[in-house]
């Protein structure tokens, strides 16, 4: 039996202090975009073409009034791309873009975000520095976890091995092969213990862990932490990737990622798990 009164398991609701928070913190991030000279988007609540990323389990699936399929936005980073490519002025010289608005998964959750896109951009720090100053505002620093997806990627090709090992985080099974730089990788924690086994990897790692390396040095950020064989499910991320974490939960993630073969960098905060800390 449902009551008047009851909502969807998965989706939101917000009233009083709640909202105010919610209103407040939005208001936070949009001052930074405007600061680093990002304009706003708002992307349709329906799309054509999210299946091409994302798994189609995943999706809320309707039909238009011609019963061709779509579904409800599961994702703003694949949209505000390929709006800005395709719907706007082509004379336009802006190609950084924010977002404040939710997402919709099956089977009915909702998740609002926060985020920012640099179209054509490989600068991961100014996307990094950007989710850094909005944590600050509101005095929360969550420790910050860097990836490079290329890294699982290249190993399972060169190794011919399932990349499902790398998505599952399948540990025994890494273990088993018995591979002493394979087994550092995956227990290394510190950008200080990714350079001294660069020496000992393969060449085809080098350049990746140094990628890692470089952009941990670069940031004004104390909490940093390196997953160097965590692999996304996103799969538009192409190399450089990371995440903010806290108790367990990720209150952000963005990264290096390539749609219409072309290269940009994004991030998304969430805006219900950032909420639950601020309240």
């Amino acid at each position: 039996m449902i009551f008047e009164h009851e909502i969807p398991e998965g989706s939101k609701i917000y009233f009083g202090s709640m909202a105010r928070q919610k209103r407040k913190l939005e208001q936070i991030a949009s001052e930074i975009f405007y600061k680093y000279k990002f304009e706003e988007m708002v992307t349709p609540i329906f799309s054509y073409h999210q299946i091409a990323s994302i798994e189609s389990t995943k999706l809320i699936h309707l039909t238009n009034r011609d019963n061709y399929p779509m579904n409800l936005r599961a994702d703003s980073t694949i949209d505000v791309v390929k709006l800005a490519l395709k719907r706007i002025d082509k004379n336009s010289k802006n190609n950084r873009w924010f977002y404040i608005q939710p997402i919709y998964r099956y089977p009915s959750i909702e998740q609002h975000q926060i985020g920012a896109e640099h179209i054509g951009s490989s600068d991961l720090k100014e996307i990094l520095d950007l989710s850094i100053s909005i944590f600050n505002q509101v005095d929360f620093q969550p420790f910050l976890q860097l990836s490079n997806i290329a890294i699982p990627r290249k190993i399972a090709s060169e190794l011919n091995l399932p990349i499902s090992m790398f998505k599952n985080i399948e540990i025994r099974k890494i273990l088993s092969l018995n591979i002493s730089w394979l087994n550092s990788l995956l227990y290394l924690e510190t950008i200080d213990e990714v350079k001294k086994l660069i020496e000992t990897v393969p060449v085809f790692l080098k350049k990746d862990l140094q990628d890692l390396v470089l952009l941990g040095e670069s940031l004004d950020y104390k909490n940093i932490k390196v997953a160097s064989l965590y692999y996304t499910q996103m799969e538009y991320y192409r190399d450089l990737i990371f995440k903010f974490i806290s108790k367990n939960k990720v209150y952000a993630r963005g990264g290096s990622y390539s749609i219409d073969n072309l290269n940009s960098v994004g991030f998304s905060i969430y805006t219900d798990e950032l909420l639950g800390i601020l309240n």
